[in-house]
């Protein structure tokens, strides 16, 4: 018997797209965020190693980087498709001549169809996009620009110290689009100051701009991060576990059912934070999720009935 899914996977998409399981191969170039500079020490939330955890280091060549990436997943995996993931920090700070470079040097390597890059909606120009139409269209590749907004309460945005709001994201996703790349949109639905109100009208906004997969994370603290000060301090709390199964319920009942749903919680080495997931693995958490969505009789896009006009549908009740 099949597995019931209660949202759209996000390997069901790639098997859509590609016919066949194609995997991420992480890239760690040597750059930094604008959110980094000077005396600024980035989000609250962000360590000093950024997010690259799987990534090799940022001093190996991309080629290099993807080679030996790519054996060990063709081997345990029997791959033979994959993606290019330009992962950590915000991989258009940089020139555009070293950002045309890297993208190009990343499609000359073999059986890679896809080009994902990740970053901020502050750093989306259209030089940047065109360097990747034209580099991915000689090589043959999809693209997946990836945008971290993750809340679309401004306040919260504020309060993390993200450096960008709400507009800077909507922006960024109107400039992508005219290049008809795929845009993947991340978001913590348990930030401190947010509440169900946020996870439900952030998934409202990612619907309503035409987001194709959003990758979900459950906040981590991670070691040596303001994040980390305030944890430690009391100065924050953080919802419990049974409140993030709620609204992570609610998000995806208020998600458009065609986006693609790649991640539910976060994962990071238990030796880099002092908080992660109440101290239950992610794939527990996964199954705890499933069985909450099968007794509620919940599924992605139950309410997704906003759109397009819905307050017209009220006039059958007066007419």
């Amino acid at each position: 018997m099949m597995k019931k899914t209660f949202y759209y996977p996000y390997s069901e998409y790639l098997k859509k797209t590609y016919g066949e399981k194609v995997y991420k191969l992480p890239i760690n170039l040597p750059v930094t965020c604008p959110n980094r500079l000077g005396r600024q020490k980035g989000c609250t939330f962000c360590a000093e190693s950024g997010t690259g955890f799987e990534a090799l280091s940022s001093e190996v060549r991309v080629t290099e980087q993807l080679l030996n990436t790519r054996s060990l997943i063709e081997k345990k995996y029997h791959a033979h498709k994959f993606i290019a993931y330009f992962q950590n920090y915000t991989n258009t700070f940089m020139k555009i001549e070293r950002f045309r470079a890297y993208i190009e040097e990343a499609a000359r390597v073999p059986d890679i169809v896809e080009i994902a890059v990740s970053t901020r909606p502050d750093c989306i120009r259209g030089e940047y996009l065109e360097a990747l139409k034209e580099t991915t269209t000689a090589g043959g590749q999809r693209v997946t620009v990836e945008l971290g907004l993750q809340t679309a309460n401004y306040h919260t945005l504020q309060k993390i110290q993200r450096g960008h709001s709400l507009a800077e994201f909507i922006d960024a996703v109107l400039e992508i689009k005219k290049y008809g790349f795929d845009i993947c949109a991340h978001v913590i639905l348990n930030l401190p100051g947010d509440t169900m109100e946020d996870a439900k009208e952030t998934a409202k906004i990612l619907s309503a701009l035409g987001i194709d997969i959003v990758k979900i994370h459950s906040l981590y603290i991670a070691k040596n991060t303001l994040l980390c000060e305030a944890y430690e301090n009391g100065t924050i709390t953080i919802c419990s576990k049974e409140e993030y199964l709620q609204r992570l319920q609610v998000f995806l009942e208020f998600l458009n059912p065609d986006i693609a749903v790649e991640r539910l919680f976060s994962r990071i080495p238990e030796e880099e934070a002092v908080f992660c997931n109440w101290e239950t693995s992610w794939w527990k958490l996964k199954d705890e999720f499933e069985e909450k969505m099968r007794a509620d009789g919940s599924f992605q896009g139950k309410r997704f009935r906003y759109l397009k006009g819905a307050a017209l549908e009220k006039l059958e009740a007066v007419y």
